[in-house]
């Protein structure tokens, strides 16, 4: 992999001055994150990027780890926890934190989509574990309908090019009350829907062949093609160490991509790039890339690889750990472990 096409930043950053340090520099970009500290306290915050390396410039002290992020226009932040999970609220450093609690019988699956001037999360049935996709006020984030997504463990979602909603249900079997205990892995069912985006219609859904496959993280190829990164169930250790992170889905299909080397089974994250996707190879310490095509480009190492972005110069950000690679150049840093995804806000 041409190493000029990265900028990649550690799971350690310097914990750091306050916003208005910050401000006398050039930042180039700023970042959301989710991340936990050395003494092993969770946080979400807006990370500056400038020089040689990463200083955060606000962050809040969370109940319990975060998973997605989804920066707003009006410069506030929406942070959804991590599965099964009980809290999303909405942050802007300055403004009181706006708490949504789930319903009692619900509980987050670790993601939020806006789309129409709505906000969608994935969430789950704690009596029949069912998978759900929640509508939400945009700004009050109170439900306003939900539908069913016809599969369980629903995880992230992408609005796709015809304004259809595409949602990742998972299919690992699981009880909220027992955590992220997973039962029953023969009964797993994975699958992408298709669901009409202003009524929950069901309008398609695929599955692989490989049913110990869990369909995860989503991305859309500027050629239309949907990238899914996968994670692993299977009960043999090779199987599942060798099993494939990447499926395409073109509108019709729903295959796997070539994959010519293991890559421990886990794909943290995903990005679309010029050429096609990047999946955080999180266990295999590593970056795999493909093309558009499903063909295998490279693999790039970054111990923990895991959170993805893409800037507007086509560049992709990677959170590993143990240092900030930045242009090919190494700068260490120490602190923090990120969560599995973050977000540019600016570019």
């Amino acid at each position: 992999m041409r190493r000029r096409h990265w900028l990649c930043a550690a799971g350690s950053v310097l914990l750091g001055a306050p916003a208005a340090g910050v401000a006398r520099q050039a930042t180039a970009a700023l970042l959301a994150a989710a991340w936990d500290d050395d003494a092993g306290r969770h946080h979400a915050g807006w990370l500056g990027v400038a020089g040689g390396g990463l200083q955060v410039t606000h962050a809040i002290e969370l109940p319990t780890r975060a998973h997605g992020l989804l920066p707003q226009p009006d410069g506030s932040l929406l942070v959804v926890s991590r599965r099964p999970g009980q809290w999303m609220l909405r942050w802007q450093p300055g403004r009181p934190v706006q708490w949504q609690w789930s319903e009692p019988a619900r509980r987050f699956c670790g993601h939020v989509l806006a789309a129409d001037g709505v906000l969608f999360t994935t969430e789950t049935d704690v009596d029949s574990g069912a998978g759900l996709l929640v509508k939400r006020d945009g700004r009050s984030l109170a439900r306003l309908a939900e539908w069913p997504t016809h599969g369980s463990d629903p995880h992230a979602m992408l609005v796709d090019a015809d304004g259809s909603l595409l949602v990742a249900n998972g299919g690992v079997p699981s009880q909220p009350e027992r955590g992220r205990v997973k039962l029953a892995l023969e009964q797993m069912d994975s699958s992408l829907v298709r669901l009409e985006a202003r009524s929950g219609e069901v309008r398609g859904q695929w599955r692989l062949d490989d049913q110990r496959l869990s369909l995860r993280h989503l991305a859309r190829h500027p050629s239309g093609t949907v990238g899914v990164a996968l994670q692993a169930e299977h009960d043999d250790v090779d199987a599942r160490l060798g099993a494939s992170l990447l499926a395409l889905f073109d509108g019709t299909d729903l295959r796997l991509a070539e994959q010519p080397r293991p890559l421990a089974g886990y794909g943290g994250d995903i990005v679309a790039t010029e050429r096609g996707f990047v999946v955080a190879a999180t266990r295999a310490a590593g970056l795999a890339d493909w093309n558009v095509q499903g063909h295998w480009q490279g693999f790039t190492e970054l111990d923990e690889a895991c959170a993805l972005a893409r800037d507007a110069q086509g560049r992709v950000w990677a959170a590993g750990r143990g240092a900030i690679r930045r242009g090919g150049h190494d700068h260490p840093a120490a602190g923090l472990r990120f969560d599995n995804h973050w977000a540019l806000a600016r570019r």
